[in-house]
């Protein structure tokens, strides 16, 4: 499998109330940027100030006011080269002026809102498919927040409501974008407690490493394999490569799981973890410095 050249950072969300499908409610009175810090961290890792960053506010409901508050956030840290690309359908996504912009751009950041909307609309259009051969093949980043981090993976959780996430089929899993194998991503993890849902997900694709993404909280992804934690919350990582048992087969939908020896590990800023190798590393990379986050 070809090592990728890119980078992908995930992050665990809190700017874009857009839509909460658990609730099926929209929240307009809080989007404000938590993770301004990450968003330095991703200007960076495009290339500095100067990065040409194309923002993506498909997942939202509510894309104008969530692209005005990307553009407004960016620029409050010296990145001003940001555009945001409102694609609401398929036949959007086909438009030349969009393919042109993404084969052009250092950086495409994913807003969050609805992962499901991200799969159905650009699942086998030109749009993603330049995206994954620039990941693979160039130094070009992927960024994505909230939904737009959990349609990152080939398999998503699409739908899961945390209080009944502990029962059989109260999950539900698909197909995502496909810039990482291997991984299932969840997103305000600890802030909506999530981990029953992922830890159902990962039980029924034991393959998958579960990566749960506290809010203002990210994981940066080089080589497709290597990952370390940024931002000031945790990350959560479920393996259940070594469970004993597990229930979830032999059940009736709606009863309780029960599974065995499902690992565990809890990831800080700075820490890491190497998924082919399953093993967590303490310190990743060099950047483990506090980032200033005082600009809200």
């Amino acid at each position: 499998m070809q090592i990728p050249k890119g980078k992908l950072i995930a992050i665990g969300g809190a700017e874009d109330k857009g839509s909460d499908l658990e609730k099926g409610a929209i929240f307009r009175n809080n989007l404000n940027f938590f993770e301004l810090g990450i968003l330095r961290r991703i200007v960076a890792e495009a290339g500095g100030s100067d990065a040409n960053i194309e923002v993506v506010t498909t997942a939202s409901t509510i894309p104008y006011e969530v692209g005005e508050n990307y553009l407004d956030a960016f620029g409050k840290i010296g990145c001003t080269n940001v555009h945001i690309i409102h694609i609401r359908n398929r036949e959007d996504a086909q438009k030349p002026e969009y393919i042109e912009r993404i084969q052009q751009c250092n950086c495409v950041m994913f807003s969050g809102g609805n992962q499901l909307r991200l799969t159905t609309i650009f699942g086998g259009t030109r749009f993603l498919d330049i995206i994954q051969e620039r990941y693979l093949k160039e130094n070009f980043v992927i960024a994505g927040t909230s939904a737009g981090a959990m349609a990152m993976s080939s398999t998503m959780i699409y739908e899961g409501n945390a209080t009944r996430a502990h029962l059989k089929g109260e999950v539900k899993i698909t197909t995502g974008l496909g810039f990482m194998d291997g991984v299932i991503f969840d997103s305000h993890f600890e802030k909506r407690g999530r981990f029953a849902r992922l830890a159902q997900a990962v039980s029924a694709n034991p393959s998958c490493i579960g990566i749960g993404l506290g809010e203002d909280t990210g994981m940066l992804i080089t080589q497709g394999n290597n990952m370390e934690a940024i931002g000031s919350g945790p990350v959560i990582i479920v393996d259940g490569h070594d469970v004993k048992h597990s229930n979830l087969a032999d059940i009736p939908e709606g009863n309780p799981l029960s599974i065995e020896n499902l690992h565990v590990h809890f990831c800080a800023k700075g820490n890491g973890f190497k998924v082919k190798e399953r093993t967590f590393v303490e310190l990743m990379g060099e950047h483990t410095t506090p980032v200033m986050t005082d600009i809200y």
